[in-house]
């Protein structure tokens, strides 16, 4: 038999169905008008609800604001702000807005904060699954689920780092994101991830839960072109600090995929262009350092596991 969503004015369910957690959700939004209805049906449809949810809208003009006002005037934990419009858009905006959102929240009593995109969907029990996960592990301090989009089902684990938590929905324990200093505003973008790193560099857990996914409608990169966008996520892994021989690898992996060859040629170049110019990493070295000795730790991991295939 289907659960039915639980109102938050019952801490009845709160304690049981939340392990004793509460949790509130923050998306930022900017001209999301033709996802964002699927998005708050997601989260209204959720067989726990968060305490409150904060919607950023930063500086949209295509009807997202009207939608998000439909819904709020309904349900009294979703609330819409409104950031004024910004003359320089840069990836450093979402971070300003999220932490324009948790301006909102930081005096409310809850455990655990989520950041979910205005533009995804999941299943009914998705946050009442990761909350049980926050539950059983008191060290855990970030955690997410797999995503799939369009074409894409999801990452290779046997690859992709598992502690990763991509920025599509990332849940954070509520000692963690303060510990961390929240979202650092980095111009190039990479603020989700510099977040996990620095979670996992202070000595919280994270990790990607595969056994949910949510689906992710807006295709990433989706405004740029393919090359372009390719040169952009090698020029972001060298301003995050990437280890340039992991960098190496990571292009020469990503020449197995379309655009063929292609692909991870311009991945190399955006870092090379980075790394040419001598340009400034955005991060502090402390980071840069834990995140190079990670990348080369797991390139051996990989190397050792190949071998025993082969053997």
């Amino acid at each position: 038999m289907k659960s039915e969503p639980t109102e938050i004015n019952s801490p009845v369910i709160h304690r049981e169905r939340g392990h004793g957690l509460k949790y509130v959700l923050i998306s930022t939004a900017r001209n999301e008008a033709a996802y964002i209805e699927q998005t708050i049906m997601s989260v209204i449809g959720q067989t726990l609800l968060p305490l409150k949810w904060i919607i950023v809208s930063d500086g949209s003009t295509d009807g997202t604001d009207d939608i998000v006002k439909k819904y709020a005037s309904d349900k009294e934990w979703i609330e819409l702000v409104r950031m004024p419009d910004r003359s320089e858009r840069n990836f450093s905006g979402k971070a300003h807005a999220f932490n324009t959102g948790y301006a909102k929240l930081k005096d409310m009593d809850f455990d655990l904060i989520g950041n979910i995109d205005a533009d995804i969907t999941f299943e009914a029990n998705f946050f009442e699954y990761l909350l049980a996960k926050f539950a059983e592990n008191p060290l855990l301090g970030v955690a997410g689920t797999t995503y799939t989009e369009d074409s894409f089902k999801g990452y290779n684990y046997n690859i992709v780092n598992i502690e990763d938590v991509t920025g599509h929905c990332q849940l954070f324990r509520r000692e963690c994101f303060e510990e961390i200093g929240g979202y650092i505003p980095i111009k190039v973008g990479g603020i989700d991830s510099v977040a996990v790193l620095t979670a996992r560099m202070k000595g919280w857990k994270t990790r990607t839960f595969t056994e949910r996914t949510c689906v992710h409608h807006r295709k990433v990169g989706g405004s740029q072109g393919t090359f372009y966008a390719s040169f952009n996520a090698g020029k972001k892994d060298y301003y995050g600090g990437g280890h340039p021989v992991w960098e190496i690898f990571r292009s020469l992996y990503n020449m197995r995929y379309r655009p063929y060859v292609l692909g991870g040629l311009f991945l190399f170049t955006g870092y090379l262009s980075g790394l040419m110019g001598r340009e400034k990493i955005a991060i502090s070295e402390e980071l840069v350092a834990f995140r190079r000795k990670e990348q080369i730790q797991r390139l051996k991991t990989m190397f050792r596991r190949a071998l025993r295939l082969t053997t």
